[in-house]
């Protein structure tokens, strides 16, 4: 699996540029269109862990997804977003 900065909703033979947060929020969202919030948050928590256990994600742009992000969700989403990524920091 990708790094969570370098996730792409499909799959090429290329070498992956590095994304804006708001690239990668609006690449996710689509990847995600009609799927259950439940889904969309654990395979984000899972290649964000990934990520940044190896040490090529930052604080920083952990923070830049979920404030591009967030908007997208209702209350209750951005919230369960919000202990995600206060969970991920700790890392």
């Amino acid at each position: 699996m990708r790094s969570f900065k370098k996730y792409s909703k499909t799959q090429t033979t290329q070498q992956p540029q590095a994304q804006t947060a708001e690239e990668l929020t609006a690449q996710i969202a689509n990847a995600y269109h009609g799927k259950s919030s439940e889904e969309m948050l654990k395979n984000v928590l899972l290649q964000a862990e990934q990520s940044k256990r190896a040490g090529t994600l930052s604080n920083e742009e952990i923070e830049s997804f979920y404030q591009s992000f967030s908007p997208m969700l209702d209350s209750a989403q951005r919230k369960k977003l919000r202990a995600i990524v206060d969970k991920l920091k700790e890392i």
